[in-house]
């Protein structure tokens, strides 16, 4: 069997070839992994814009809702429209639930935009939760949180605040009050 010689200069001409082509899958590799991280960059972009509008509708939101509460609280006729309740409250009572309502729907918006996360939000509630008029707009808006769906965040930080309630009552000392529940751990 004769061994059949390959002339130099095809053997140089297929190495060129060869190296072109890995050269070629380089360069087209490595553009593609530019485009690919600029996308990634850009929908990163996206979410961090759609993110940050979603904080900023929340923001104005809760400032809506703060001056209606505000409103509400200066003016008898405003509030009434607000009485909701199953019983009838006195019309000072009702400013103090209202007022007891804006302190819990800012803990609440807080912990939604993420200035505070679960732990603090329940350090917080818990503060808030000592109150005795806190407790009553608490008792006298129970049926209101009957109504939200019980996988909400709402329901689930409600569960939160009756059980800090319930801690409270049974502790000896307000700051040990409670245990973190396991679905905030």
């Amino acid at each position: 069997m004769a061994t059949q010689k390959i002339p130099l200069g095809r053997a140089r001409s297929a190495v060129f070839a060869s190296l072109a082509v890995a050269a070629g899958t380089a360069a087209l590799l490595t553009n593609h992994f530019r485009k690919y991280e600029e996308l990634r960059r850009r929908l990163d972009r996206i979410e961090q814009d759609g993110q940050g509008q979603r904080h900023a509708d929340l923001s104005r939101q809760q400032r809506l809702l703060i001056d209606l509460l505000g409103k509400a609280m200066d003016d008898p006729d405003l509030a009434a429209v607000l009485d909701t309740y199953e019983t009838e409250v006195p019309a000072r009572t009702q400013r103090q639930f209202l007022f007891a309502n804006a302190l819990y729907t800012n803990a609440l918006h807080a912990y939604h935009i993420g200035v505070v996360n679960e732990e603090e939000l329940r350090g917080h509630l818990r503060i808030i939760c000592q109150n005795a008029i806190f407790r009553q707009y608490w008792e006298a808006t129970r049926h209101h949180r009957a109504s939200l769906r019980d996988s909400s965040d709402e329901a689930r930080l409600g569960r939160m605040v009756d059980q800090l309630i319930q801690d409270l009552d049974d502790a000896e000392e307000w700051w040990v009050a409670g245990e973190l529940p396991e679905e905030l751990q």
